[in-house]
């Protein structure tokens, strides 16, 4: 028996995805959570062969935990579902170890497939970022400068944003001013946007 963890905050959608599961022969929801730091203790807890992750979560994004996953329940394979089609995410998701990279736009057939081949071993990424991904080129930002703009776009100040990456104020803003640049934004704002919108950050 195939056993799934679902980690999903908003509950219509939760559910719909266990009902899938539950559906088809052969496998078992052993966990659903809504929040990103309920999902590994619960993977620890039921032992999943699968954990489906949302993107966005409260309590740490489904990225986030995927890499934490990926260390504390290795035996636990990770898809990754999101409603945001944005290349730069494939990136990310790779980088963190999910096997596999869904829209939520997929058919209930394609979500199965999904977790059947991730959970025999296979990899998977939805055609369509799979194609943005490929036409949208590599993230020009070094990984201190993707850092900085992660921290900026909650409104930390250069001082607040050194405090928390152990940096000088004056790197700091170095850093800002450079990724506005890479990215030919004209503000700090402007850069924060195009970053999301390429799901750099």
């Amino acid at each position: 028996m195939l056993k799934v963890m679902i980690a999903e905050d908003l509950a219509v959608i939760r559910s719909g995805l266990v009902k899938v599961l539950e559906g088809a022969f052969g496998i078992t929801v052993v966990a659903q959570v809504g929040r990103g730091d309920e999902a590994v203790r619960a993977a620890l807890a039921a032992t999943p062969d699968v954990a489906v992750l949302d993107i966005n979560m409260p309590g740490g994004d489904g990225l986030a935990v995927a890499g934490d996953l990926r260390v504390q329940v290795p035996s636990c394979r990770t898809l990754l579902l999101t409603a945001l089609d944005r290349p730069g995410l494939v990136r990310r998701a790779q980088e963190v170890g999910a096997a596999g990279f869904l829209l939520k736009s997929a058919t209930a057939e394609e979500f199965l497939e999904a977790v059947r081949v991730v959970a025999s071993g296979g990899r998977i990424i939805d055609p369509a970022l799979a194609a943005a991904a490929r036409e949208s080129g590599v993230c020009p930002l070094a990984k201190r400068e993707l850092e900085v703009l992660r921290c900026a776009r909650t409104g930390a100040s250069a001082a607040e944003i050194g405090a928390d990456l152990f940096l000088g104020v004056g790197t700091v803003r170095n850093l800002l001013s450079a990724a506005k640049a890479k990215l030919r934004a004209r503000t700090l704002l402007d850069a924060v946007r195009i970053a999301e919108r390429n799901g750099w950050i």
